[in-house]
């Protein structure tokens, strides 16, 4: 078994997170803990909100070394999920400037829709929420045999903007294009919620849990 450590932050639902990892044959402890985060095989960050809200509480809690040693150091699966993989970014643009995690090279930023309209002619609103279709780059890990074009779910204002374009691993169309989807070595990310897209959310898990235990048989 896999020992995947959700981390607990007071950001978001994380029983339906512990949920999909349960669905998909492994368990997953959520714990707030130094100690649990840095004995985990794999770390997953969830997260809704604010950034800096979420950056506040990470380091109120004194998270924020041993999750850039884990991810970094240690090198672990690590997996953010919405705010979690805004996180994983140097900085936000939202609300001001501020330092995320440093985990991959890039910045968040508010998604662009201005002038943008939807297929019957309505001007699209921020947050993005619900379906949408999304491309992955070739090989990427996370979406080995998920169909071109598959819908996943969404619910955020914020995107990631990558200073290396091979860390994108998947984009997506809401009145402009935005990567939706991270791989950097064994950091990883999605701005789509994969607890809340049914059977491809699941084949993310479950890609994400077969990248843990190649690690851990290596």
């Amino acid at each position: 078994m896999t020992n995947v450590v959700i981390v607990d932050y007071g950001v978001g639902n994380l029983r339906s997170v512990q949920k999909i990892f349960e669905r998909a044959g492994e368990g997953a402890t959520i714990s707030r803990e130094r100690s649990a985060i840095a004995a985990a095989d794999a770390v997953v960050l969830p997260g809704v909100g604010a950034f800096r809200d979420a950056m506040d509480k990470l380091e109120g809690l004194d998270l924020v070394k041993v999750l850039r040693r884990t991810a970094l150091d240690d090198r672990k699966p690590f997996l953010g999920i919405c705010l979690g993989m805004q996180l994983l970014a140097d900085r936000s643009r939202e609300g001001g400037d501020f330092a995320g995690l440093g985990l991959v090279p890039g910045t968040a930023e508010r998604l662009d829709v201005s002038g943008a309209r939807d297929l019957w002619g309505r001007a699209l609103t921020l947050p993005h929420i619900g379906w949408n279709a999304v491309t992955p780059r070739p090989a990427a890990r996370l979406f080995e045999g998920i169909a071109l074009g598959s819908d996943f779910y969404f619910a955020h204002s914020y995107h990631v903007v990558c200073r290396d374009a091979a860390d994108v691993a998947a984009h997506c169309e809401y009145g402009t294009t935005f990567a939706c989807a991270l791989e950097r070595g064994n950091i990883f990310g999605t701005q789509f919620h994969p607890e809340k897209s049914q059977r491809d959310g699941m084949a993310t898990i479950r890609n994400f849990l077969a990248l843990c235990r190649q690690r851990a048989a290596a």
